[in-house]
């Protein structure tokens, strides 16, 4: 999901050294990946009343308007220091905008799989379903597609975020573990329990 760290690097180099179009670069190669974030953790009902691409723009302009401060501290890989700022958006955005009397969206965030990003879920589905699959199952997984995605929406939130963050952002179980805060060992112990409760969920569903 994320651009690869070489050229990243590259261009980081190139706005230490104050280069605009390295600045300019940095920020627009990763442009794609925020916006598929924003759409995932953005609230369907919210994205009906904010543009997602006003969003990846106000995350842009924060970033570029904070860029020298990390550039002197990098603590977190450039990717995952944006993915902080656009979270903070994104809960901004919750805040902002209420979907009920009763609950502000804020307090219960879902993760919104946008369509077109089934091969995800199809990897996902991979996980945890029986591997030797026959042909017809195979076809079947296709249909298994809404199934996992739904069953996503009835897991807590710390256990769909994890499962998120690994096989839709793609992220590795070390930048999990820096997002979270969480040691690697803790960050993958949560990934295969979010994992194993999502089969269960999944067991249940076709009993």
């Amino acid at each position: 999901m994320w651009p690869d760290s070489d050229k990243t690097k590259e261009l980081l180099d190139g706005a230490r050294e104050g280069d605009p179009a390295a600045i300019n670069g940095l920020l627009d190669r990763h442009r794609d990946a925020l916006r598929r974030l924003v759409q995932m953790r953005l609230d369907r009902k919210i994205q009906q009343r904010v543009d997602v691409s006003d969003v990846v723009q106000d995350v842009l302009i924060e970033a570029n308007r904070r860029l020298s401060d990390y550039l002197n501290n990098p603590k977190l890989a450039f990717h995952l220091w944006l993915r902080h700022i656009a979270k903070d958006r994104i809960i901004d955005a919750h805040r902002r905008h209420r979907v009920s009397r009763k609950r502000s969206v804020d307090l219960e965030q879902h993760v919104a799989i946008p369509a077109g990003m089934d091969r995800s879920t199809i990897q996902l589905i991979a996980q945890v379903q029986d591997p030797e699959m026959s042909p017809a199952e195979r076809v079947a997984q296709r249909e298994m597609v809404e199934v996992v995605e739904k069953a996503l929406g009835d897991l807590n939130e710390q256990d769909a975020e994890v499962i998120v963050m690994r096989h839709y952002e793609k992220l590795t179980n070390q930048e999990v573990a820096l997002a979270l805060e969480l040691s690697e060992p803790a960050a993958g112990m949560r990934y295969l329990r979010a994992v194993r409760r999502l089969r269960e969920i999944l067991d249940g569903k076709e009993a």
